[in-house]
């Protein structure tokens, strides 16, 4: 099943059902008019919502109308919760290599996790802005989950079950703020802004083979400036699963319906020491910092700049068949104006 949100004159949006070639759309107020109704209610709200999907595919809702992805929000324009963690200890490993030093045996065993702001997320194709280039803009890929409630301490099983929905993720980074804001030793808050996610949510069960063992095995495409940047697959070198990552953030305290946890960035070895560039024949990068990291680490300094205003960024996965999944994330870095 796909939802999507539509942007309309309220702060959560009309949650409408989109058919699996994200060509039509329908809109379900008398099951739910948002997504976070839809979730809190999802013993209730579910096989409703997948009776309307079977019959939007089949082609007998007349009620159908266009689905356009420009006009969507985030499926959660707000939610109660986002956590986003760094599954992908290549990366982690990257950003310490760069730098000279080794990363704790304890990455490897323990997830890393920071609690990001989620009172106002970016539709996938609003603007990215910001006031000043030398604040480091940079994008990340990943991929996301949306939970049910979660009891604390639970089990990786039940961390499982409590998966409803997947989505993309466009976790924006400031790279110029981050080194100041980690070394006061209380973690990203100015460095870590709006994030914007996928038009659609779908449910595990619409990737079919490629949801396994709690990971998506498909490649995460950015296109950087109209021009191929990465393709990393999120199922290769995820160190932590998806089950895993929600029992790690419901360890101490229950998750509420609505949840967003993030894998961090899809990040592959591609079976060399640090990774490879597209152009190089590897499959490339989730984010420009990692690219950096290797100049740095090759070089002894970075050659590829953070974004600058103008540039813009495509988020996407494809299925088997080259169809769109979640359609995609699309924007542009633009100058903060008063």
């Amino acid at each position: 099943m796909k939802l999507a949100t539509l942007k309309d004159t309220s702060r959560d949006g009309q949650l409408v059902v989109v058919s699996r070639d994200l060509s039509q759309c329908i809109t379900v107020p008398d099951i739910a008019n948002t997504l976070q109704f839809a979730l809190d209610n999802w013993q209730q709200t579910k096989p409703l919502l997948e009776e309307v999907y079977l019959g939007l595919n089949q082609g007998i809702l007349l009620q159908a109308m266009p689905f356009h992805q420009n006009q969507c929000e985030s499926p959660l324009p707000r939610a109660y919760q986002w956590a986003d963690g760094s599954a992908y200890v290549n990366h982690v490993e990257l950003v310490r290599k760069a730098r000279g030093a080794e990363i704790p045996d304890s990455f490897w065993t323990d997830p890393l996790m920071y609690q990001g702001g989620s009172d106002t997320f970016l539709a996938p194709r609003d603007p990215i802005v910001m006031e000043s280039e030398q604040w480091g803009i940079d994008f990340e890929g990943e991929v996301a989950v949306v939970t049910g409630d979660v009891p604390m301490g639970c089990s990786t099983a039940q961390a499982s079950d409590a998966i409803q929905l997947l989505m993309l993720v466009n976790d924006v980074s400031l790279r110029g703020l981050i080194p100041q804001e980690l070394a006061k030793g209380f973690g990203f808050f100015q460095s870590k802004p709006s994030s914007a996610f996928s038009p659609v949510a779908v449910t595990p069960d619409e990737l079919s083979e490629a949801w396994q063992d709690n990971k998506v095995h498909l490649p995460l495409v950015s296109v950087y400036n109209r021009e191929p940047f990465g393709h990393p697959n999120a199922g290769i070198d995820m160190t932590f699963d998806f089950a895993q990552l929600v029992a790690h953030a419901a360890k101490t305290r229950p998750l509420s319906a609505g949840t967003i946890v993030g894998s961090g960035t899809v990040s592959n070895k591609q079976g060399t020491e640090y990774g490879t560039s597209i152009e190089e024949g590897g499959v490339g990068y989730s984010c420009i910092a990692e690219r950096r990291m290797i100049e740095t680490i090759r070089d002894g300094k970075p050659s590829t700049s953070f974004m600058h205003f103008g540039d813009t960024i495509k988020l996407e996965m494809l299925d088997k068949n080259g169809h769109s999944i979640f359609g995609s994330i699309e924007q542009v870095v633009e100058a903060y104006k008063d």
